[in-house]
C-alpha cells in the first residue's frame, strides 16, 4: 500500500510557542485518517505543514514521496481549510473556473469535471449564482469542490463539516468514503467524536504531541474505554479515566 505522508520527529514552533512537537506518523495510501484533538492542540499547523504552507522547524516530513514543501507536489494535493478560501462575489462557475485553471484545466475537461462535481456534491442549482447568497453549508460543499477539482491523491480536509445539519455532515461523509475506495489519501482534522469513528485510523493530538495513532477500535482496546472520548482523556492522563478500565 505505501504511505502517503511519513512525518519523521516533526516539529513547529512559533517563537517561544511549540505548536508541534516531534511528531512522528505514517499515513498509508487509501485511507481516511483522522487528526482528532482540541483547539489549540496543534491540528491546523500540522495540516499546513502537509500542504506546504508551514516549513517544519525540526525533523522530516515526506508526502507523496518529497520532502516538504515543494512545489511540486502541490498539484497532487488538494486543501480545504477552515474558512473557504473562495470569492463572494463570484459565482460558483467562476470560482471553480479559476481554480481550475490553476491547476491547468481548460475546455471541455474543465467543463466535464464541473457538472460532475456540481452534481456529486448537490450544487447543480446554484452553478451561476454569487457565493456571497450561498448558506453555511453550501459554501463548504463549494470549498470541497474547488479541492477536488483536480482529482488530487491526497486531499487535505480542516474541519470541514463544522457547523454543518447531520443530514449534510452524512452526505459529505458518504463522499469522503467513496474517494478513499477509489485510492485517494484524505487527511481530516476534527474534534467531533462520531467523525472520529468514521476514519480508517485516527491520531490523538494533544499540547502538539501525538498521544497514540490506530484504529478506532484498537485505540477503544488499549485503553480499555468504550467511547472515543473517554480514550482520549485516558491517553490525555486526565483524572477520573484510568488507562485499562471501563
Amino acid at each position: 500500500m505505501g504511505a502517503t505522508i511519513v512525518a519523521d520527529e516533526v516539529s513547529r514552533t512559533f517563537g517561544p510557542v511549540r505548536a508541534i512537537d516531534r511528531l512522528t506518523l505514517e499515513i498509508p495510501t487509501g485511507v481516511i485518517y483522522g487528526l482528532l484533538g482540541p483547539s489549540g492542540s496543534g491540528k491546523t499547523t500540522f495540516l499546513r505543514m502537509v500542504v506546504g504552507a508551514l516549513r517544519p522547524t525540526e525533523g522530516r516530513l515526506l508526502v507523496l514521496g518529497r520532502t516538504m514543501p515543494d512545489r511540486a507536489v502541490a498539484g497532487q494535493i488538494g486543501y480545504m481549510p477552515q474558512t473557504a478560501a473562495l470569492y463572494p462575489d463570484l459565482t460558483l462557475r467562476e470560482n471553480l473556473a479559476f481554480f481550475g485553471r490553476i491547476y491547468g484545466l481548460r475546455g471541455r475537461k474543465l467543463e466535464d469535471r464541473v457538472e460532475q462535481l456540481v452534481n456529486d456534491l448537490g450544487l447543480l442549482g446554484w452553478l451561476d449564482q454569487q457565493l456571497y447568497r450561498f448558506s453555511g453549508g453550501m459554501l463548504q460543499r463549494a470549498s470541497l469542490a474547488c479541492a477536488l477539482l483536480h482529482q488530487p491523491e491526497l486531499l487535505v480536509l480542516d474541519e470541514p463539516t463544522v457547523g454543518l445539519d447531520p443530514v449534510l455532515r452524512r452526505s459529505l461523509w458518504a463522499h469522503f468514503r467513496q474517494l478513499a475506495e477509489e485510492g485517494k489519501t484524505l487527511l481530516i482534522s476534527t474534534h467531533t467524536m462520531d467523525e472520529a469513528d468514521r476514519c480508517d485510523l485516527l491520531g490523538f493530538l494533544r499540547g502538539g504531541r501525538l498521544l497514540a495513532s490506530d484504529t478506532p477500535a484498537a485505540l477503544r482496546v488499549q485503553t480499555g474505554q468504550a467511547d472515543l472520548e473517554d480514550a482520549f482523556l485516558a491517553l490525555a492522563g486526565q483524572p477520573g479515566v484510568p488507562v485499562g478500565e471501563p
